[in-house]
């Protein structure tokens, strides 16, 4: 028998609930009340029952108050919320009746394995969110909102709030006049003011910077410094714990810290939304590209090194008996035709896959930002002085590598000079470059970061080209369910015209024009979601203005637009199918045709007039494109 069932209260508090609930073990307890793991009788379910600290029931205000949240709670459903099944009183006990959840509170996912990554912290968030908007939307506030209050369900990893407005009605950890957790609490809430939703943002926005950092904003040995902290101090930056956070992540936590209420999300739904397009920005890579810029992008390994060294014997041995030019031709093609060669190989593969260069960028943006985050959250700094170094090295002993060859034999009668030049250069250079690498292996971001500038440069342009001369065109059944839907649906639309006969395509006009002129406009109209998106987070809730409306009011407009725009370029693609099927015909399609093109004839004049508001409420303002 277990130590809990010889604790007198367990006794007592089975004994008057015999019959009904089976109680089976002690969860927890703390200032709240104590937890059991249970089953109910009657329909043989498990359950969790938390029990109000006998100490308090004794108290008639605070016992009645307690029965009043908790049956105000009870009245909530929602999936990302822990039901309560029954309130109830027997015997002189007061307690509640909650669906039993299997996992973890997020208190003890963080002091188990660390800070979470933003992807997870994010999606968490807004889960948290979309159920403080559904209580506030009854007229419910939490007033206790903190990791120790969220479950994860295992299996699933949803994330499910519990103890709905329970910690004030008891007045938990701060006595009656001040109730919470004090490294949670709004300010307001510190000073014994009136509480609102804006207050349980406030906790949320404390438990997303504990979920990236591993720590509170404030803390200390008594509750009542935290508290004063909570008032006065400001709230020390993400960036100041060393830890690299995702900016739109970052701004939303911090908007929710504001000292003032007036300053945070207008809603918890509002803050919900702002974390949906938080999540939308870190859409996940495919393997194919994950692969292809964590290794196969990259000219370098145990076969470059290898290549190296064979070169620089070969260039001697050709210098001294052929001549310097054509010792100079190996280097040459050692270190340009050759790695042209293979980038030019993957570029086909991708392509090959129904990947584009834009695709590969997209990839490597997303690869960059998971590792620099992950290097800063062991708290590493970079210092790339030593690295610098150690690429003028290798630089400079190719430099002396490529003299050395070219030097005549022999020189100012020294035979020797020549040889030595090259082999003192080259090996200078492969120490530098291997030194170089070492670094860069320490430093995993920056050495992506550079292998990004190459491939969307003009050499990776050029290579691109190449491979597609190559023979790179898509195989079939290409995945491109990762992509932008305009790019998706545009690159299938081109591949089904081009598929037509040519008479056929002769009669239809430029239709390639008109659906890479959707797809531009589709793909600014999200471009200026984003930043739409941006500045309605950087306005905060002087969100009450005119400003803050009109923006809200254009953002919409602009989505509207946008689903305009995917309808128009999705259509064109069925009719195209129904064209090779032979459902339709070309004066039919012309006509749907047509439509499409004065879609995007009235999405440009929105996007000038959008261009005009952005500069009157100096917002930033849309790259220029050139019209298809």
């Amino acid at each position: 028998m277990s130590a809990t069932r010889v604790d007198p209260v367990f006794l007592e508090f089975q004994l008057a609930v015999a019959g009904r609930y089976s109680i089976d073990r002690e969860l927890g307890r703390g200032g709240m009340g104590i937890v059991y793991l249970a089953r109910e009788v009657q329909l043989d379910r498990p359950v969790a029952i938390k029990l109000l600290p006998p100490d308090r029931a004794t108290d008639a205000e605070v016992r009645e108050r307690f029965v009043r949240e908790a049956r105000l709670a009870a009245k909530l459903s929602h999936p990302n919320i822990i039901p309560i099944f029954a309130v109830d009183e027997a015997e002189g006990f007061v307690f509640y009746v909650m669906a039993y959840v299997d996992g973890e509170t997020l208190g003890e996912r963080v002091r188990a394995r660390g800070p979470m990554p933003a992807s997870e912290a994010t999606r968490i968030l807004r889960e948290v969110a979309w159920a403080l908007g559904h209580a506030h939307g009854q007229g419910v506030v939490h007033r206790d909102v903190k990791p120790e209050n969220i479950m994860l369900e295992r299996g699933t990893g949803r994330a499910l709030v519990t103890d709905f407005g329970i910690a004030a009605a008891i007045g938990a950890d701060e006595g009656p006049a001040v109730a919470g957790t004090p490294e949670y609490m709004s300010p307001e809430q510190a000073l014994g003011g009136e509480l609102d939703a804006r207050s349980d943002l406030y906790a949320l926005g404390v438990t997303g910077y504990f979920l990236v950092s591993g720590r509170t904003p404030f803390a200390g040995k008594r509750a009542v410094d935290v508290v004063a902290q909570q008032v006065a101090s400001p709230v020390p930056p993400i960036a100041s714990t060393g830890v690299t956070v995702p900016r739109r992540l970052a701004q939303l936590i911090e908007r929710c810290l504001a000292k003032s209420a007036a300053q945070r999300p207008a809603s918890a739904q509002v803050l919900a939304e702002q974390l949906g397009s938080a999540i939308e920005a870190r859409r996940e890579v495919p393997a194919v590209l994950r692969a292809f810029v964590k290794r196969d992008g990259r000219v370098v390994g145990p076969g470059s090194l290898v290549a190296g060294y064979m070169m620089l014997p070969a260039s001697i041995g050709l210098a001294m008996e052929v001549g310097a030019f054509a010792a100079v031709g190996v280097v040459v093609t050692t270190l340009t035709v050759i790695p042209i060669a293979v980038m030019a190989a993957g570029a086909r593969g991708l392509l090959r896959r129904g990947f584009t260069l834009a695709d590969l960028a997209s990839a490597f943006d997303h690869e960059i930002e998971q590792l620099r985050e992950e290097y800063h959250a062991g708290g590493r700094v970079d210092r790339p002085r030593l690295q610098r170094a150690a690429g003028i090295t290798a630089i400079a002993g190719s430099a002396l590598l490529v003299a050395g060859i070219a030097l005549p034999f022999p020189f100012l009668g020294i035979n020797w000079i020549g040889p030595a030049a090259a082999l003192v250069g080259g090996a200078t250079a492969l120490g530098g470059a291997l030194v170089r690498a070492v670094i860069t292996g320490r430093r995993p971001h920056a050495a992506v970061e550079r292998w990004k500038k190459l491939w969307t440069g003009r050499i990776g342009q050029l290579v691109f080209a190449l491979a597609k001369r190559l023979g790179g065109r898509p195989l079939a059944g290409a995945a491109t369910t990762h992509r932008a839907t305009e790019m998706a649906i545009g690159m299938a639309a081109d591949e089904l015209f081009a598929a037509l006969p040519k008479e056929t395509r002769q009669s239809l006009g430029d239709v390639p024009t008109v659906i890479a002129r959707l797809q531009a406009d589709a793909t600014e109209l999200r471009a200026a979601l984003d930043r739409l998106q941006d500045s309605l987070t950087d306005a905060g809730e002087a969100a009450s203005g005119d400003g803050y409306a009109a923006l809200r009011a254009l953002r919409d407009d602009v989505a509207d637009r946008h689903r305009q725009v995917i309808t128009a370029l999705e259509t064109t693609r069925l009719n195209l199918l129904r064209l090779h099927a032979g459902a339709i015909k070309v004066d039919g399609f012309t006509t749907h045709v047509d439509a499409a093109g004065e879609v995007s004839a009235e999405v440009r004049r929105l996007l000038e007039a959008r261009g005009e508001l952005e500069r009157f409420l100096r917002l930033p303002s849309a790259p220029s494109r050139t019209p298809a």
